[in-house]
């Protein structure tokens, strides 16, 4: 009798188990996922006002404005480089747009056109940049960044005589436009901005590329040795230059929003905001390292990002404590990280 019970499959559930704990701690969006759910249970008892479907309308609106540029960035990071011009990028598209079509007295949409061009023509450079002269990311981005920040308030000055664009809410194709970029729609109560349905979009597509494409495959090589995926066949200039074309067209979107939303764009607005799109992409799980992250753990990251922001206003916190709280969670996320990524390699 001892005999068949000893044979008896109740060893295969452990086993199963831990090859599912195994896969679970080698998901680089773990850590994300755990600091959201506890982030979301803190405020929903800390605020009581956080349940609400207005609240969790603006908390969603808040993590679509850094998702839709932590997405890219988080590519970009796995690809093992940085982009600390995509704050100030987001600001020069939305002031392309809005200077076109009022300087050229043209509908919206060709500034639209226009400042698409734009962004891709940056992102192209810095990806240029970078191949042509081998210098840190840090060093090439840092150049555009400053190069962009002084940009974006001398020609404004220099064309409209102000710090800030006209307005354009008059002019033919505004309606539309502000309907793509910056429209909402209130499903069952929450009101749904359309910032969320192309952080949604850019999340899916960057899902799909990492996971399902011979594209995907590039990004983890290069981000892991480039050298070593430049033996093989990779072709890692191309690769990278093509990732920052994704921050530039995620800076695209995200300035059109800008620009339909507040009809004016002041010319100094973007400075820092690159540090929290990194930040998102860390707290998902991407290592500064490259190699390792997911699009998911990006998403994650500004989802605690929107949280901790207005959680922290219905509580009726005093807000300068945000960045504090918000690097306190940086840390954490990349000790969290550091720790899942050695049990998944340990496991292997």
């Amino acid at each position: 009798m001892s005999d068949v019970l000893e044979s008896a499959p109740r060893t295969r559930l452990p086993h199963r188990l831990r090859r599912l704990l195994a896969r679970l701690l080698g998901r680089p969006e773990l850590g994300a996922l755990i600091g959201a759910v506890a982030v979301f249970l803190f405020f929903s008892v800390a605020a009581d006002s956080f349940l609400r479907a207005s609240s969790l309308g603006t908390v969603l609106y808040a993590a679509s404005t850094i998702g839709i540029m932590a997405v890219p960035v988080a590519l970009l990071m796995i690809g093992g480089e940085f982009d600390l011009s995509a704050g100030v990028l987001v600001t020069t598209v939305a002031l392309t747009s809005s200077m076109v079509s009022y300087q050229l007295t043209a509908v919206t949409w060709v500034g639209v056109a226009v400042s698409l061009v734009v962004a891709l023509a940056i992102g192209g450079f810095n990806g240029w940049m970078l191949a042509r002269t081998r210098l840190p990311s840090f060093i090439v981005t840092l150049g555009t960044f400053l190069m962009l920040t002084g940009a974006n308030l001398g020609v404004t000055k220099l064309v409209g005589g102000t710090v800030s664009t006209k307005p354009i809410a008059d002019m033919q194709g505004y309606a539309s436009c502000r309907w793509l970029f910056a429209s909402e729609t209130t499903i069952g109560g929450l009101t749904v901005k359309a910032t969320v349905w192309w952080w949604l979009g850019l999340l899916a597509v960057a899902s799909w590329i990492l996971l399902r494409s011979r594209f995907g495959n590039w990004i983890f090589a290069v981000g892991g040795d480039a050298a070593a995926a430049r033996a093989v066949g990779v072709p890692v200039a191309r690769t990278k230059t093509l990732l920052y074309l994704g921050v530039g067209f995620g800076a695209w979107v995200l300035g059109q929003h800008l620009l339909f939303s507040f009809d004016t764009v002041q010319s100094g607005e973007g400075v820092g905001n690159e540090l929290i799109y990194i930040v998102a992409a860390v707290i998902g799980g991407c290592l500064i390292t490259g190699g390792y992250g997911s699009a998911a753990g990006s998403a994650l990251g500004a989802l605690i990002f929107g949280m901790t922001s207005k959680g922290i206003v219905y509580a009726q916190w005093n807000p300068d404590w945000f960045k504090f709280f918000l690097g306190a969670l940086l840390l954490l996320a990349a000790l969290l990280n550091s720790w899942v990524r050695r049990r998944a390699e340990a496991g292997r």
